[in-house]
C-alpha cells in the first residue's frame, strides 16, 4: 500500500512539471547566454533576435543524447524553412553544455545552421518551466515560438523529438 502511494505521488509530480511549462499569451522571459554557432562561441541575446523577428526557443535535455541528436537533425534539415518564414532558432540545454561547441558544428546535429545556448543550473528552463522531472538539473524537451512583440504563441512539450519542428514551423507560419 505504502509504495502505491509513493508510486502515485511520483507519477502525479512527473504530470505536473510536463504540463507546467509557460502557456501561448505569456511573455517570454528574457534572456542571455553563452552559445555557439558552427562551433564559435558567442554570447546569444534573446531581446536581439526577436528585433529580426519571431523566434523559436527549443529546449533539449542534453547535447548527444538520442532524442536530442534526431531534434538537432530535424531543426538543422528544416532551418531554411524557418528563414523564409523570418523566424530564427536557438537549442538551449542545461545538460552536458561542454559538448556544445563539437553538437552545433557536427553535421548529424546542428550542422553550424542554428546556434545552441549552455544553461549551467538551468536557469533559463526554470524561468521557461521547461525543467525535466525525471533530472531536474537538465532542461526538458519543451519548444516555445515567441512573436516579435516577445509574447509566446505557441509552446509544444514533448519528450519525443519528432514533431517539434513541425509544431513549430507550423506556429511561425501562422503569424503571417
Amino acid at each position: 500500500m505504502k509504495r502505491l502511494a509513493v508510486l502515485a505521488a511520483l507519477a502525479a509530480a512527473l504530470a505536473t512539471s510536463a504540463a507546467a511549462e509557460l502557456k501561448a499569451g505569456a511573455k517570454a522571459p528574457d534572456f542571455t547566454a553563452p552559445a555557439y554557432l558552427a562551433g564559435q562561441p558567442f554570447t546569444y541575446k534573446l531581446a536581439d533576435a526577436l528585433k529580426k523577428g519571431p523566434v523559436v526557443v527549443y529546449f533539449f535535455p542534453a547535447a548527444h543524447t538520442q532524442g536530442c541528436n534526431v531534434e538537432a537533425h530535424l531543426f538543422s534539415d528544416a532551418i531554411d524553412q524557418f528563414k523564409a518564414a523570418h523566424a530564427t532558432v536557438i537549442g538551449v540545454t542545461a545538460g552536458k553544455v561542454d559538448e556544445l561547441a563539437a553538437f552545433s558544428s557536427e553535421t548529424e546535429h546542428c550542422g553550424g545552421k542554428f546556434p545552441v545556448a549552455a544553461d549551467p543550473g538551468a536557469k533559463i528552463a526554470k524561468q521557461y518551466d521547461a525543467i525535466l522531472a525525471q533530472k531536474p538539473d537538465w532542461s526538458s524537451r519543451t519548444s516555445y515560438v515567441i512573436a516579435k512583440n516577445g509574447d509566446i504563441v505557441h509552446v509544444y512539450s514533448n519528450l519525443n523529438p519528432n514533431d517539434h519542428v513541425t509544431e513549430t514551423l507550423n506556429a511561425v507560419k501562422a503569424l503571417k
